[in-house]
């Protein structure tokens, strides 16, 4: 914590930390289990965030015993097939917009490291690319060089390679995570992270996290030693949201 003035670089986590996501994928993972009279929780949910694809599916199907009648393979293919239609409407998720063009603005070097791959980044992101062009650059869970997912540090190592002038100094990163997998990936890599869970995980697993956020709006730069909101700016976008008199209803 002594060393948050040093922070230069910030690498953002997607599902469930800037795009609404983690929900579709827990209701397709209801739908298939229901079949077999299991239930999916959250003690499960937390193994599979933010991990790759394939991985996350092992824990799945191990762990709710269906494994002998339902492979990881085709589990994907099966729950492929109705989240292709349910990605394209993700939305962002509260003071993610903010913290971007925030971030941007000021010239920190931002990107984004998360294990979905390339397919599915696509379907996600196809309502918010005009946000997700302000990355620096993009590190997806198929990457060659990502060997393994979450709670690995690849996907975070490569992501620091990548940045102008890289290798940059784990200790000048910061990685926002929602996932248990993604705060230990990013404290694995030698970074420091901050977590944004989803309420109904236990708190147990806030523990590795440097800090723990209800919601991007309430991250505060200036304790990492980053440049601090603009409010003049800030003030000026909010009366841009007026519609006819009415305060409109978004998410930053």
């Amino acid at each position: 914590m002594a060393r948050r003035g040093t922070i230069t670089h910030v690498i953002f986590d997607m599902d469930g930390l800037l795009l609404d996501t983690e929900k579709f994928y827990t209701e397709v993972q209801e739908i298939i289990l229901a079949r077999y009279n299991k239930t999916f929780d959250w003690s499960l949910k937390a193994k599979m965030m933010g991990k790759k694809a394939i991985e996350a599916a092992r824990v799945f199907v191990e762990e709710t015993g269906i494994s002998d009648v339902l492979t990881a393979e085709d589990f994907l293919v099966e729950r492929e097939e109705m989240l292709k239609t349910m990605f394209p409407t993700s939305e962002l998720m509260p003071g993610a917009s903010r913290l971007i063009r925030h971030l941007h603005a000021k010239g920190i070097p931002i990107c984004l490291a998360t294990g979905s791959h390339r397919r599915h980044f696509e379907l996600k992101t196809q309502r918010h690319g005009e946000l997700f062009s302000l990355m620096h650059h993009v590190v997806l869970g198929d990457d060659p060089e990502v060997k393994q997912g979450k709670p690995s540090p690849d996907i975070f190592l490569a992501a620091a390679r990548r940045f102008e002038g890289g290798p940059v100094d784990p200790l000048n990163v910061v990685v926002f995570e929602d996932a248990p997998a993604g705060v230990n990936a990013a404290k694995n890599a030698g970074m420091f992270a901050v977590m944004v869970p989803d309420p109904r995980l236990d708190s147990s697993f806030h523990d590795v996290a440097d800090q723990v956020l209800k919601s991007l709006l309430d991250f505060d730069p200036l304790e990492w030693g980053l440049p601090p909101f603009d409010r003049k700016a800030e003030n000026s976008f909010e009366n841009q949201t007026m519609c006819n008199g009415i305060s409109c209803q978004i998410h930053l």
